[in-house]
């Protein structure tokens, strides 16, 4: 939990934190440095060389503060157990609740990544409204004094950062935290620690439950019986996960849940209410304090129950802003505070929440098979990223990049080109182009050539065209 202690510490000394994927390469971690105006780096040994070339003055931290090895990173040490120097008097400063508490990356509604501006109110929202729901709902499950989550979320994703890093340590709650996703060491985990809860995104959940039935089969497994409770979120899940889940663990609460960087990961919970039928396609309730309506794409009036529009979100959690872009917050938050979230959702006459689809371009990879590595468990990639990249090369004329269907990662990166005449780029050329200078998580995967890219007559790609383009053998590649 060496991530969540500096977070909360550099909090408390008035600082902002602008988290980062350890696998970011050396230009994403440049404009993410540039973007924020970072001054200070904490970073494992492996990215400190990477990071201190970018002018940053950088602590190098271990992922167990309480190990010996502590001892070789001094600095890290010494800020962590408090020897601050005497003549180095330290004065808290005054923090508003409205002072920038977090920087955030993220894809939002459309386009390229931007910073998301998150204020300590934002945070304590989060802490409110997003886990206190949870523990209040769950009475009969949820003595978080006992109960033991499995973090296999990364903490620089809101996700993760919510959950682990402010939510649930306010609680008292016990979290093992792994820094390596494998399933059978999960199995090993889960067994060991006795662990009730594990929040966990599509892919890791068809994992657990392919997992599940090779040990026992599919009516209670006795390594994994310690478990209460399963909640999914991040990314849409399909049918077949779900009911094979369902199937694998009868026993286990399993509920959905929704949220984003732009609200502070506050938004909705599932509630199984005791006695009633399970929604477990929903993404739940709202939380409190939350306001939702549901508006017609078109003419934005306001959809009853069971007709579906774009969902808006207003409450305590939603973002200050995006960080020097006002036009991408104008475009974000209307004038009367509503986050317009770019899903299509309907809402029952129960008002529990459904996504049926949704308007934004990101793409959600969950690369945690290939890469072992969990931070590239429920990742956004931003179209418009690649888009940027690709156009460079000088035998591209124009390009066009969107998300396709993959049952294991969710959704791949292809990308659509279009050549300059008598180019002889290969697929393999643009593949390896791209990945020179992305995380290993954003990675074109396929590439297809065509002749031009769809667009509307104010010239915005329409992406959902793009798919009519792949291979009509195949809906995916």
């Amino acid at each position: 939990m060496a991530s969540a202690t500096l977070f909360l510490l550099i909090l408390h000394l008035g600082a902002i934190v602008t988290p980062m994927n350890p696998l970011s390469s050396f230009s994403e971690a440049k404009k993410q440095t540039l973007n924020s105006h970072a001054k200070l780096a904490f970073t494992l040994p492996e990215n400190a060389e990477k990071l201190s070339s970018l002018g940053l003055k950088t602590i190098q931290v271990v992922t167990n503060v309480l190990i010996k090895e502590t001892q070789n990173f001094p600095e890290f040490s010494n800020l962590i157990f408090g020897k601050i120097h005497e003549k180095t008097p330290f004065l808290p400063p005054k923090i508003n609740q409205d002072d920038t508490a977090a920087i955030l990356y993220s894809s939002g509604t459309s386009g390229a990544s931007k910073g998301v501006m998150l204020t300590h109110r934002n945070l304590i929202a989060t802490l409110e409204l997003f886990v206190r729901f949870e523990a209040s709902q769950y009475k009969e499950i949820m003595d978080h004094k006992r109960n033991v989550y499995l973090a296999v979320m990364p903490m620089f994703h809101v996700y993760g950062l919510a959950l682990f890093g402010v939510g649930l340590i306010s609680l008292g709650t016990s979290i093992v935290v792994m820094t390596k996703f494998d399933i059978n060491e999960v199995v090993k985990v889960i067994d060991k620690f006795k662990v009730t809860h594990f929040p966990l995104v599509p892919p890791i959940l068809g994992a657990l439950t392919a997992k599940a039935r090779s040990l026992g089969g599919v009516f209670g497994v006795s390594q994994l019986c310690s478990l209460k409770q399963v909640s999914c979120g991040a990314a849409p899940l399909t049918t077949k996960i779900l009911a094979d889940f369902l199937h694998t663990f009868p026993t286990v609460d399993f509920i959905q849940g929704y949220g984003m960087t732009e609200t502070t990961a506050v938004g909705t919970r599932g509630f199984n209410a005791p006695g009633k039928t399970h929604k477990y396609t929903s993404i739940g309730l709202l939380a409190p304090n939350m306001e939702a309506k549901v508006v017609n794409c078109s003419t934005g009036s306001c959809m009853p129950p069971g007709k579906a529009g774009e969902l808006l979100l207003r409450g305590p959690g939603i973002m200050k802003g995006y960080f020097n872009n006002a036009e991408a917050t104008r475009q974000t938050i209307d004038e009367n505070g509503w986050l317009l979230t770019g899903d299509i959702v309907y809402f029952d006459n129960d008002g529990y929440i459904y996504v049926i689809d949704r308007l934004k371009d990101i793409i959600k990879y969950k690369g945690f098979q290939e890469f072992g590595f969990l931070s590239n468990s429920h990742l956004q990639i931003a179209p418009a990223d690649l888009e940027t990249i690709l156009v460079s090369h000088p035998e591209i004329a124009d390009v066009a990049v969107t998300g396709v269907a993959d049952d294991k990662a969710g959704e791949i990166p292809v990308a659509f080109v279009v050549k300059k005449p008598g180019s002889l780029l290969s697929r393999n050329d643009i593949v390896k182009y791209v990945a020179d200078m992305v995380a290993p998580h954003k990675k074109v995967r396929e590439v297809v050539f065509v002749n031009s890219i769809p667009k509307s007559v104010a010239g915005k790609v329409l992406r959902r065209n793009l798919k009519n383009l792949l291979p009509s053998n195949s809906s995916k590649l």
